[in-house]
Protein backbone atom coordinates (compact mmCIF):
# COMPACT_ATOMS: atom_id res chain seq x y z
CA UNK A 1 0.00 0.00 0.00
CA UNK A 2 1.47 3.32 -1.10
CA UNK A 3 -0.01 6.27 0.78
CA UNK A 4 2.09 9.11 -0.65
CA UNK A 5 4.86 9.04 -3.21
CA UNK A 6 6.40 11.90 -5.12
CA UNK A 7 7.61 11.06 -8.64
CA UNK A 8 10.82 9.01 -8.60
CA UNK A 9 10.45 7.94 -4.96
CA UNK A 10 11.61 4.63 -3.55
CA UNK A 11 8.01 3.70 -2.78
CA UNK A 12 7.21 3.82 -6.51
CA UNK A 13 10.23 1.70 -7.38
CA UNK A 14 9.15 -0.87 -4.79
CA UNK A 15 5.56 -0.81 -6.06
CA UNK A 16 6.77 -1.35 -9.64
CA UNK A 17 8.86 -4.36 -8.54
CA UNK A 18 5.88 -5.77 -6.64
CA UNK A 19 3.61 -5.41 -9.69
CA UNK A 20 6.22 -7.11 -11.91
CA UNK A 21 6.21 -10.07 -9.49
CA UNK A 22 2.43 -10.34 -9.66
CA UNK A 23 1.81 -8.88 -6.20
CA UNK A 24 -1.23 -6.76 -5.48
CA UNK A 25 -0.39 -3.04 -5.30
CA UNK A 26 -2.65 -0.52 -3.60
CA UNK A 27 -2.44 3.26 -3.74
CA UNK A 28 -4.28 5.88 -1.73
CA UNK A 29 -5.51 8.57 -4.13
CA UNK A 30 -4.66 12.12 -3.13
CA UNK A 31 -5.12 15.64 -4.36
CA UNK A 32 -3.91 16.29 -7.90
CA UNK A 33 -2.33 19.48 -6.56
CA UNK A 34 -0.20 17.71 -3.96
CA UNK A 35 3.27 16.67 -5.23
CA UNK A 36 3.32 13.77 -2.78
CA UNK A 37 0.18 12.36 -4.46
CA UNK A 38 1.52 12.34 -8.02
CA UNK A 39 3.09 8.93 -7.58
CA UNK A 40 -0.02 7.30 -6.15
CA UNK A 41 -2.15 8.77 -8.92
CA UNK A 42 0.31 7.39 -11.49
CA UNK A 43 0.12 3.96 -9.83
CA UNK A 44 -3.68 3.96 -10.01
CA UNK A 45 -3.55 4.99 -13.69
CA UNK A 46 -1.13 2.11 -14.29
CA UNK A 47 -3.51 -0.41 -12.72
CA UNK A 48 -2.87 -0.34 -8.96
CA UNK A 49 -5.89 -0.91 -6.76
CA UNK A 50 -7.22 2.37 -5.34
CA UNK A 51 -7.48 2.13 -1.56
CA UNK A 52 -10.23 4.20 0.01
CA UNK A 53 -10.62 2.07 3.14
CA UNK A 54 -9.07 -1.03 4.74
CA UNK A 55 -11.97 -3.06 3.37
CA UNK A 56 -10.63 -2.41 -0.17
CA UNK A 57 -7.51 -4.43 0.69
CA UNK A 58 -9.51 -7.21 2.36
CA UNK A 59 -11.83 -7.45 -0.64
CA UNK A 60 -9.07 -7.43 -3.27
CA UNK A 61 -7.11 -10.11 -1.44
CA UNK A 62 -10.26 -12.16 -0.87
CA UNK A 63 -9.81 -11.93 2.89
CA UNK A 64 -13.30 -10.75 3.84
CA UNK A 65 -14.56 -14.29 4.23
CA UNK A 66 -11.66 -15.19 6.50
CA UNK A 67 -12.04 -12.11 8.68
CA UNK A 68 -15.82 -12.48 8.95
CA UNK A 69 -15.83 -16.18 9.75
CA UNK A 70 -17.27 -16.82 13.19
CA UNK A 71 -14.96 -19.78 13.63
CA UNK A 72 -12.63 -21.88 11.55
CA UNK A 73 -13.06 -25.52 12.38
CA UNK A 74 -10.02 -27.69 11.84
CA UNK A 75 -10.84 -30.50 9.50
CA UNK A 76 -8.57 -33.34 8.53
CA UNK A 77 -7.69 -33.64 4.85
CA UNK A 78 -10.23 -35.84 3.13
CA UNK A 79 -7.81 -37.38 0.66
CA UNK A 80 -4.17 -37.69 -0.37
CA UNK A 81 -4.31 -34.67 -2.70
CA UNK A 82 -5.68 -32.38 0.02
CA UNK A 83 -2.98 -33.60 2.40
CA UNK A 84 -0.20 -32.98 -0.17
CA UNK A 85 -1.45 -29.48 -0.99
CA UNK A 86 -1.86 -28.52 2.66
CA UNK A 87 1.68 -29.73 3.38
CA UNK A 88 3.02 -27.62 0.48
CA UNK A 89 1.12 -24.46 1.47
CA UNK A 90 2.43 -22.03 4.08
CA UNK A 91 2.17 -18.32 4.93
CA UNK A 92 4.24 -17.35 1.87
CA UNK A 93 2.27 -17.27 -1.41
CA UNK A 94 2.97 -20.16 -3.77
CA UNK A 95 1.89 -20.23 -7.42
CA UNK A 96 -0.49 -22.95 -8.56
CA UNK A 97 2.12 -24.20 -11.09
CA UNK A 98 4.67 -24.66 -8.29
CA UNK A 99 2.05 -26.57 -6.26
CA UNK A 100 1.51 -28.86 -9.21
CA UNK A 101 5.25 -29.58 -9.42
CA UNK A 102 5.67 -30.08 -5.67
CA UNK A 103 2.62 -32.29 -5.29
CA UNK A 104 2.92 -34.25 -8.53
CA UNK A 105 -0.78 -33.88 -9.22
CA UNK A 106 -2.45 -32.88 -12.54
CA UNK A 107 -3.40 -29.19 -12.89
CA UNK A 108 -7.15 -29.88 -13.00
CA UNK A 109 -6.99 -31.84 -9.73
CA UNK A 110 -4.88 -29.11 -8.08
CA UNK A 111 -7.41 -26.43 -9.10
CA UNK A 112 -10.41 -28.44 -7.95
CA UNK A 113 -8.80 -29.31 -4.61
CA UNK A 114 -7.71 -25.70 -4.00
CA UNK A 115 -11.30 -24.57 -4.59
CA UNK A 116 -12.53 -27.07 -2.00
CA UNK A 117 -9.82 -26.01 0.47
CA UNK A 118 -10.91 -22.37 0.02
CA UNK A 119 -14.52 -23.31 0.73
CA UNK A 120 -13.40 -25.14 3.86
CA UNK A 121 -11.40 -22.10 4.98
CA UNK A 122 -8.07 -23.95 4.83
CA UNK A 123 -6.48 -22.11 1.86
CA UNK A 124 -6.81 -18.66 0.33
CA UNK A 125 -5.94 -17.22 -3.07
CA UNK A 126 -3.97 -13.99 -2.63
CA UNK A 127 -3.81 -12.89 -6.26
CA UNK A 128 -1.88 -13.90 -9.34
CA UNK A 129 -2.89 -17.58 -8.97
CA UNK A 130 -0.94 -17.75 -5.71
CA UNK A 131 -2.24 -19.46 -2.58
CA UNK A 132 -1.46 -19.47 1.13
CA UNK A 133 -2.48 -21.77 3.95
CA UNK A 134 -5.02 -20.29 6.36
CA UNK A 135 -4.03 -20.60 9.99
CA UNK A 136 -6.65 -22.15 12.21
CA UNK A 137 -8.13 -19.67 14.65
CA UNK A 138 -9.45 -20.59 18.07
CA UNK A 139 -11.20 -17.31 18.88
CA UNK A 140 -13.94 -15.79 16.78
CA UNK A 141 -14.06 -12.16 15.75
CA UNK A 142 -15.47 -9.90 13.07
CA UNK A 143 -14.58 -6.58 11.54
CA UNK A 144 -17.38 -4.05 11.60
Amino acid sequence: VVVEAPEGSGALITADFAAEQGREVFAVPGSIYNRASRGTIRLIKAGANPMLSPEDVLEALNMELVVRQDEVVESLPENKTERRILEALCAEPIHVDELQIRCGVPAAEISATLALLELKGRARQVGGMCYVRVREKKASYSVE
